[in-house]
């Protein structure tokens, strides 16, 4: 059984047959052909063409100047590793993130498409010179990334109450013990939790979870 290439092409075009392939896996691993994953690539370049709808002036946006520095160390890292998959996917990730926003700034955009170039250079070419962006992407010098910004500064851990999740609450990686428990204390889940009983030990991972034991 062999799958004809000039057929996809023709079908879907030549950058989701590219993207496809290098999303089928590992490189170094065989993978079944899906037709559908086929489909699935396809319809990840429509939302990277999409997202000229939602283009707004600027830098990279507070709220994703993180994701955009872990996206950027995420596929550099991959990219040099022949991890072409998790590369992808991780493009993938920040893409449903500017959807979440409905909104994607010029720096952002010109980022994810100098990222995305190797995998579907003829659309992120055709989008660089619809925007006027200057040059050509493959002559753009690759993006780098911030080392301290790529650190989260403030995650979502879980609160068990007697061996059960009770809650979820956001902290700071390094935030002290004293600090997070205001918090878990004053989450709902937690307070009907323990209502009526003695908490008999407290034990918190920074940065991962907190346990309650209460009898």
């Amino acid at each position: 059984n062999v799958v004809n290439p000039d057929e996809i092409v023709e079908e879907f075009g030549a950058d989701t047959l590219r993207t496809y392939e290098m999303f089928i896996g590992a490189f170094d691993l065989s993978a079944s052909w899906s037709q559908e994953g086929v489909r699935g690539c396809r319809r990840f370049l429509e939302r990277v063409w999409k997202l000229q709808d939602m283009l707004t002036d600027g830098d990279y946006s507070a709220d994703l100047e993180t994701k955009m520095h872990q996206t950027i160390k995420k596929v550099s890292y991959d990219f040099d590793n022949l991890k072409f998959n998790t590369a992808i996917a991780a493009m993938m990730a920040l893409v449903n993130e500017f959807y979440k926003k409905s909104s994607i700034t010029k720096a952002e955009f010109k980022t994810l498409l100098v990222l995305l170039n190797p995998v579907a250079p003829h659309m992120t070419e055709e989008l660089w010179e619809m925007f006027d962006f200057g040059g050509r992407v493959y002559q753009q010098t690759w993006p780098e990334y911030d080392e301290a910004k790529t650190v989260e500064s403030v995650i979502e851990i879980a609160v068990q109450v007697n061996g059960k999740v009770k809650a979820k609450v956001m902290v700071s990686p390094d935030e002290e013990q004293d600090t997070v428990k205001e918090k878990v204390m004053a989450s709902e889940g937690v307070i009907n939790a323990v209502e009526g009983k003695n908490i008999v030990k407290e034990i918190y991972v920074k940065g991962k979870i907190y346990n309650i034991v209460a009898k």
